[in-house]
């Protein structure tokens, strides 16, 4: 789950133990050194990097949910941000840093954009209670990109605006479309394209925001996923 840092010097990702659980989130520069461990995220994943450089949100285990938490760099105490009996995890800063959307799944098996204002914690739904949304990212142009398995059963991306408004479909394949990761210039988007078995292989794909000009990257025998655009 790479992310990296806005100013592209450093990568955030999760990194798991020998015996197969999750270490934790760990940043190091995009070098190869300075590899260090951000404190109190044993279990989490999901990492997101603040506009500033400064804190990284992500989603950490709480019995046998996940909330959404966000801790400085600096090893600051993390501050929990959400305390629901659902599943919170995929979170995603608004350029201007007020805001996390995040992914809510619920028991029934639905789950959807939340967005959540960060110096009230107030909590807004961006899509439907009966949606399959997963995989939020949010671009500096003000727009939420994520994967919703819709009424063909299939995983497309869709954009909507952070106020819900504004809701579209880019793909269409009678594949699998999934983590999607907005260009720096808000225009295109990196996701993984698969089938819906684990066998079959995933790759990586380039399309436009109007949901042209769609390009393959990755053709190997391989599952490509979780790709992060460098700032």
């Amino acid at each position: 789950m790479p992310n990296w840092s806005p100013d592209g010097k450093h990568v955030a990702f999760v990194r798991y133990g020998s015996g197969g659980a999750v270490d934790g989130i760990w940043t190091m520069k995009t070098t190869g050194g300075g590899l260090k461990a951000v404190p109190g995220t044993k279990g989490a994943s999901d990492p997101a990097w603040s506009p500033d450089g400064k804190r990284i949100a992500y989603a950490k285990p709480v019995g046998t949910q996940r909330e959404i938490y966000v801790a400085d760099i600096d090893g600051s105490p993390a501050v929990r941000l959400t305390h629901t009996a659902a599943d919170d995890l995929h979170p995603t800063w608004s350029p201007d840093g007020k805001y996390l959307a995040f992914n809510r799944a619920d028991t029934s098996g639905h789950s959807r954009v939340i967005r959540i204002r960060l110096s009230t914690l107030a909590q807004t739904p961006v899509t439907g209670s009966g949606s399959h949304d997963w995989t939020t990212d949010w671009s500096h142009g003000n727009r939420i990109a994520f994967s919703r398995v819709d009424s063909s059963g299939f995983a497309r991306l869709y954009l909507v605006r952070p106020d819900g408004t504004g809701l579209h479909r880019i793909t269409a394949s009678r594949r699998n479309d999934k983590n999607p990761s907005w260009s720096p210039d808000g225009n295109r988007l990196v996701f993984t394209r698969g089938g819906g078995d684990d066998a079959d292989p995933e790759h990586l794909y380039l399309v436009r925001a109007d949901g042209t000009a769609l390009t393959q990257l990755t053709k190997t025998d391989s599952h490509d996923l979780e790709a992060d655009w460098r700032p």
